[in-house]
């Protein structure tokens, strides 16, 4: 059995003389090598970086981000914690309660910045009023399976007790339902 030109990898060859992770990397890199980081560079960052930095600019984390763009990294138990919540502790100390949330004065915590200056320990629901200031929200229109616009919405609950919410519906090409949820506050409650 062959293995991987790569020294100390030990694998066997998928092609070019590389397993296929080394392979892969090639591929996507152009280097077998490439794509990866060095086993406690993100650490060292962590510690030579993220905490002297003293910045009101997002100090942006350029290693491992979670599904949502959170940073994160190996803790030393194992596992893997947000960056912003480690660093929220070692500025401001241990969260208040178990549902305080490290949330981000910026708003772009979800592209991985890492500003001490920028965190502070608040409530989901605190944190979820500073979406609003952000313009980070998905409510309306923004959110993802949004059917109206805001201004359709506005028209629609201008028009509550002006005639059937099946009439109103086929005014507007939407379903009743729609109507019916704009018209008891259950959405685009904001309005």
């Amino acid at each position: 059995m062959r293995e991987c030109k790569v020294e100390g990898c030990g694998k066997p060859v998928r092609t070019r003389g590389w397993c296929t992770a080394h392979y892969n990397r090639w591929q996507k890199h152009g280097d077998p090598l490439g794509g990866s980081t060095g086993q406690g560079e993100a650490k060292r960052y962590y510690r030579d970086v993220v905490l002297p930095y003293e910045g009101d600019e997002c100090l942006i984390w350029p290693f491992a981000t979670a599904g949502k763009g959170y940073a994160c990294m190996g803790a030393t138990e194992g596992e893997t914690r947000y960056v912003h919540r480690r660093l929220c502790e070692e500025v401001h100390g241990p969260a208040p309660t178990p549902d305080h949330e490290a949330a981000h004065s910026c708003g772009k915590g979800d592209q991985a910045c890492v500003t001490k200056r920028h965190l502070s320990w608040k409530t989901t629901a605190q944190n979820h009023a500073d979406k609003l200031i952000h313009g980070t929200h998905n409510r309306g229109e923004r959110h993802g399976i949004a059917k109206i616009t805001e201004a359709t919405a506005r028209q629609i609950l201008a028009l509550k007790g002006q005639g059937t919410q099946r009439e109103i519906a086929a005014q507007f090409h939407v379903s009743h339902a729609i109507v019916a949820r704009i018209h008891a506050r259950e959405t685009w409650a904001w309005l």
